[in-house]
């Protein structure tokens, strides 16, 4: 299986490329910034070098030929102001979720936020970070052409995984490793039966494959 990562430098990517790698699977991260190859390398995964922010449909769609799954995972990042939130937390989506309708590349899991809205009200940078994301999830949720899922991860840590996660269309609030993050990813694009579904994430009870199954209808 191949899939390709859009913000392949991320913490969450590069944990998830590590998965896919292991598994046996081909992977590849669209990187904005050329020194961060080799890290990508040293996870497993190809890099492929191309800013989204200034990239058209056609180049993106032309890195996405031949995958199998595409993951949004790219963002603005903390300490960037509200226009990158705009450009990269939501026109990068778009931009990322049109390449793959064009390349023929059905399977489409992205990144949010639990809270995002795209009515979400409020002038501070979290509140257009979560009206970005907000009207992503909402454009990728309008394309007939993607099996998308949407996953939207609880608080962010960096405190090792434990495998065990809640995984729900409403799970409340909570923290959630970044590692389990990537887990739930790794099984989320295997796992089509998801698609057309809308998830929160944090950390819980159930094995993270019991967890995927069990929204998957399984």
């Amino acid at each position: 299986m191949r899939t390709v990562i859009a913000g392949g430098h991320g913490q969450i990517a590069l944990r998830l490329e590590r998965l896919l790698a292991a598994r046996g699977d081909e992977v590849a991260g669209i990187i904005r910034k050329a020194e961060q190859a080799d890290d990508l390398r040293e996870a497993g995964a190809e890099p492929v070098v191309l800013d989204l922010e200034s990239a058209s449909v056609d180049e993106v769609a032309e890195r996405l030929r031949g995958a199998d799954a595409a993951v949004f995972a790219a963002g603005a990042g903390p300490g960037s102001g509200a226009a990158r939130k705009d450009t990269v937390d939501k026109a990068a989506a778009v931009l990322f979720a049109d390449a793959a309708v064009k390349a023929g590349v059905r399977r489409f899991v992205i990144v949010s936020s639990m809270g995002a809205d795209p009515e979400h009200r409020g002038d501070e940078i979290f509140d257009v970070y979560l009206r970005a994301k907000g009207e992503a999830d909402a454009y990728v949720r309008g394309l007939d052409a993607l099996d998308w899922t949407v996953l939207r991860p609880g608080q962010l840590t960096d405190d090792a995984g434990t495998g065990l996660v809640r995984l729900e269309a409403r799970t409340g609030r909570g923290p959630i490793p970044r590692d389990d993050v990537a887990a739930v990813l790794a099984e989320l694009v295997d796992t089509p039966a998801t698609a057309g579904l809308t998830l929160e994430l944090i950390s819980g009870p159930a094995p993270v494959s019991v967890a995927v199954k069990s929204v998957a209808g399984n």
